[in-house]
This record gives C-alpha cells, sequence and structure tokens, in this order.
C-alpha cells in the first residue's frame, strides 16, 4: 500500500477524472457505503423507483454523449430497473450501473438482499457484469466498465460491489486509460461499397439511429447529396438522423417484411447505413428483398450485422463511413431527384374536444419551438408527429430502443438534465399517451425538483390503442385490460410538483402550451382526444 486511502477515497478520485460526477440513483442500504460523504464537487439527481433512474440517466447519456453513471439497490432495485436497461441497452447508451452487494463475510449463507448470482442477473441487457474478486480491484473494475461502456459498440455495463469493500485500504491511485470510440472500416471493402454504389441505377438510401448517435448528421446530407437517392429513417427509429424536411427525405420504412419488400420493388441497391436490417414488428410475411435488388449494410455493430437476413456487411464507424463515401460516390448523369413527399396534414384547428391527434400536433406544429428536440411515446400518434412535427436538426427525437412503454417521461428529464449539463437553454417537449405516462409517473417529481423546462402532452384516448390494433391485426378479439377509465392525470401530476392542466380545445392546447414556454418548471397538459387506430402495415 503506497498510501492510507480508501477504496472509496481511491474510487471518486478516479470518477472525477473520467467526469462521472453525476450519479443518478435511489439510495438503498446496500449503497450506502458508497454514497458516505458524498462530495461536494458531485451531483445526486435522486428518481423515485430504479426505473426512473435508469431511463433518466439514458437520456442524459445520450443528450450529453457521454457515459452516465447509475446506482441501484441490490437484486430488487436492479430489477425495477431491468426494462429500462432492455431500452438502454438497445439504443448503445453507455451506462455504468453500479449495484451494492451484501457484505462479504456473510454472502456464503446467502443473507437477506443478497444479489443471488449478481453478475448473471443484468444479462443479456449489458455488454459486461462484473463483480470484483477483491475490495482493492473496485478501482480497476471502475476503469475497466468505462472502457467497455464506452467502446463501439457502446453500451451499458454492471458492476456489482460489497458494502464491506469502500472502507478497505486501496493499492494506490487508479489508472486511468483513455480508449477509442469509433472503429475506423476496413478501407478496401469500403472502397468496394463505393464502387457498388456508383453503379447502381435506382438506389434507395435508409438511415438510421447510429449516425445521429455518432454525430453524423451532416456527413448524412452531404452523402446523400451526392448520392441523389430518395432517403427514408428505419422503421420504428430512436432516434432521427436526417432532416425530414429535405427534399431527399420520404418517409419511415414500414415495420413488416412485406411492407419493406413492397417499398424497395423497382430499386437495383439499397444502401442501410446506421441501422438494423431491418426493425421488423408486427410479422407479415414476404420476401426480404425483392428479386433483383441488392443490400449493403454499414453499422459499428457486429451484431447487426450478423443478424441481417441478407446483403453484405461493413463494420466501422458511420460517420468515418459517410465521410469517405461522401467524396467517393457521384450520382450519375440523368438521375432524377425523387418526387416530394406528400405530408398527411388535415388541418383541423380551430377545434373543441375531444380532439384528434392530428388537431393536437397541428397545433403543436405552430408553437413548438425549432430547437426543442421531441420525446415521443404516444404510440398511436405516431403518423401525426411525423407529418406535423418534422425532425430537422441532429439531437431533436428522442424513443425507446426497446419499445417498452414507460421510458418517454424520465427519458425527457434526462434529456434536459443533459442539455443543462452542457449548458444547452431550450425546451423538451414530449408527446407522451395516457397509458404511457402511468409506467414511471413518478420521474416527473425528479423534474420538478430540478425545475426542468419539459413540457409533456399527454394525449388523454382512454384506452391502450396500439393494443387494439394488434388485436385486430393478429384476430384475438376479447383481449381484455385494453380500455384506461378513471384516470385523472392533471391531478396526478399537481401532486408531484409539476403545473398542470387539461386542454379540452386547440385554443385552450395553444394556451396552455405558450404559458408552459414561460414556466418555472415542468407543466403537464392532458388533452382528451378521440380513440383511434393506428395502422400497423
Amino acid at each position: 500500500m503506497t498510501d492510507s486511502k480508501t477504496v472509496h477515497d481511491v474510487t471518486y478520485d478516479l470518477l472525477r477524472k473520467l467526469g462521472l460526477t453525476t450519479v443518478f440513483g435511489n439510495p438503498g442500504s446496500t449503497e450506502q457505503s458508497f454514497l458516505a460523504d458524498f462530495p461536494d464537487d458531485f451531483t445526486y439527481v435522486l428518481a423515485l423507483q430504479e426505473a426512473s433512474v435508469v431511463t433518466i440517466a439514458d437520456g442524459f447519456a445520450q443528450a450529453t454523449g457521454k457515459p452516465a453513471l447509475v446506482n441501484l439497490h441490490t437484486a430488487a432495485g436492479t430489477g425495477n430497473g431491468l426494462g429500462s436497461l432492455v431500452a438502454a441497452y438497445r439504443s448503445n447508451t453507455p451506462l455504468i450501473i453500479t449495484a451494492g452487494q451484501q457484505t462479504r463475510e456473510m454472502l456464503l449463507c446467502d443473507p437477506y438482499l443478497a444479489n443471488k448470482d449478481e453478475t448473471v442477473f443484468p444479462q443479456p441487457w449489458v455488454k459486461w457484469a462484473y463483480q470484483p474478486a477483491r475490495a482493492e480491484d473496485v478501482p480497476a473494475a471502475f476503469m475497466r466498465a468505462y472502457a467497455t461502456a464506452l467502446q463501439p459498440p457502446a453500451g451499458p455495463v454492471f458492476l456489482s460491489i460489497p458494502l464491506d469493500d469502500w472502507e478497505k485500504p486501496a493499492l494506490g491511485p487508479a489508472v486511468v486509460r483513455t480508449v477509442a470510440d469509433r472503429t475506423a472500416p476496413d478501407p478496401d471493402r469500403l472502397r468496394e461499397f463505393a464502387e457498388r454504389i456508383n453503379a447502381a441505377s435506382r438506389p434507395l438510401l435508409v438511415v438510421g439511429p447510429e449516425v445521429d448517435r455518432a454525430g453524423a448528421w451532416d456527413a448524412a446530407v452531404a452523402f446523400a447529396e451526392r448520392f441523389g437517392a430518395p432517403v427514408y429513417n428505419s422503421a420504428l427509429p430512436d432516434r432521427i438522423s436526417f432532416p425530414e424536411d429535405h427534399p431527399l427525405y420520404q418517409g419511415t420504412l414500414p415495420m413488416t417484411i412485406a411492407g419493406v419488400e413492397q417499398l424497395v420493388h423497382g430499386h437495383d441497391l439499397v444502401v442501410v447505413i446506421g441501422a438494423q436490417v431491418f426493425r421488423y414488428y408486427p410479422y407479415v410475411a414476404g420476401e426480404y428483398l425483392p428479386e433483383g435488388t441488392e443490400l449493403l449494410q454499414i453499422t459499428a455493430d457486429p451484431h447487426m450485422a450478423a443478424v441481417a437476413p441478407v446483403g453484405d456487411s461493413l463494420i466501422g464507424d458511420v460517420k468515418l463511413a459517410l465521410s469517405y463515401l461522401a467524396g467517393a460516390v457521384q450520382a450519375p448523369a440523368g438521375r432524377q431527384a425523387p418526387p416530394p413527399r406528400k405530408l398527411a396534414r388535415v388541418p383541423e384547428a380551430p377545434a373543441s374536444g375531444p380532439l384528434t391527434p392530428n388537431a393536437v400536433y397541428e397545433v403543436l406544429s405552430t408553437l413548438k419551438p425549432v430547437d426543442s428536440p421531441l420525446v415521443m411515446e404516444s404510440t398511436s400518434t405516431i403518423a401525426e408527429a411525423q407529418a406535423w412535427l418534422p425532425v430537422t436538426r441532429s439531437g431533436g427525437f428522442y424513443a425507446t430502443g426497446s419499445g417498452g412503454i414507460g421510458w418517454g417521461v424520465p427519458a425527457a428529464v434526462g434529456v434536459a438534465l443533459g442539455d443543462r449539463a452542457r449548458g444547452v437553454e431550450r425546451h423538451v417537449v414530449a408527446t407522451i399517451g395516457d397509458g404511457s405516462f402511468q409506467y414511471s409517473i413518478q420521474s416527473i417529481w425528479t423534474a420538478a425538483q430540478h425545475k426542468l423546462p419539459i413540457v409533456y402532452v399527454v394525449l388523454r384516448n382512454g384506452e391502450y390503442a396500439i393494443l387494439k390494433s394488434f388485436a385486430l391485426l393478429e384476430k384475438t378479439p376479447g383481449v381484455p385490460g385494453l380500455d384506461l377509465p378513471g384516470l385523472d392525470i392533471a391531478s396526478l401530476a399537481k401532486g408531484f410538483g409539476c403545473h398542470a392542466v387539461e386542454a379540452n380545445s386547440t385554443d385552450e392546447l395553444a394556451t396552455a402550451f405558450t404559458v408552459a414556454l414561460d414556466a418555472d418548471g415542468p407543466t403537464v397538459i392532458v388533452v382528451p382526444t378521440k380513440p383511434q387506430l393506428p395502422f400497423l402495415g
């Protein structure tokens, strides 16, 4: 031992050097030894349940582009956060998730609050899970966790730490390392892809969430404009990676095998950058690609390359790949631009309630600040959001990567906290279904405590409309539990400390939204809406 510092001292020194001075958590008994003598230069963000803790950290890491540190309670608290962990894994969010463990001396007899099979419990939704063999290994385990979370494909990692480790003597200062967060694509294969792109006569481009996460928005635009082909977002995107008001932009891919086959019919080449081939749900049978259509995929994720059922893949950072392709690809003379995209906009305002989702988004389109990101979890109104609120800049859209309900409300909290941490002043706008709002409703307390500039617009249709659509598609009549009567969402929001109002007309919605932009803290606007079944083709 080279000095008298404890494992606790050395670990906090390391976290400072790594910039991990914000801790997201809900403190439990097995975590208090880690949180003891909490330093003044650290910030603790408290959420009232672990599912919200993980998702707030997820939104924070996505907004800042840096790893976030999460502290959960042993097995029980980790279990509460597992659904949110799936979303973080699917979105390649670099989270370092720590959980307390019972005292080492008692682990053999399986004491109360012990995390049984602690490294197995969070799998397969983490890149790495570990409990240090010795207390002295805790700081080095944090360094490895940081490196693993950050390296591509980025993602969450998990550390289980016995509560008695923190006051043990440290071996010395922690070793601080740096790691790369980009991997270069193979230059020979990239040249081959460029040649095949140049040889295509009627290509189509698909851009996915990796592009925006990699900071490659401008590179994607430059490539697309050299390419001259129609551009689509990948299906069910958790990030938007191309300006939806660009002349080349044509919409979002269908989410079914048959739908994609029909859309790409007649194109001789599909180029997929930063996305899965393809994100399908639900199952509608068809061919993965029509005859005569080839596919090229570029992704930083080996798993996405491995699971692609068709096409040729290239693994590497999409920003580096796009930067090269923008200079190596040239649209042939005579290639015509795609026809202008037809937006499904039917003006309805003014109108009184219950409103259609179309009318709600029409109002929002006139009032939402251009720099406000949209956090979206109203799954039955995706089409209306795409029509009225096009995403036009990087970091302008966030949605769950897993499809699990309950992500959007706390994610908006994390995005707003991330904006504040990086010195960005803007409102976060979140459109949430009334069912979705209930899953992590306690996270709005954190928004209120931090006086975050968030406007939640809750579309109150009184049902799980998306599930009713699936019941029709899957021919499963008589499914119970699809209606949501008796929810007083405005009162619940007020109880958690938020401004709250119900808007029963487009004029009331416009007034409430305008007031919310000047409020000191978050506002929840509840809008009764007409039930409608979304199209799932």
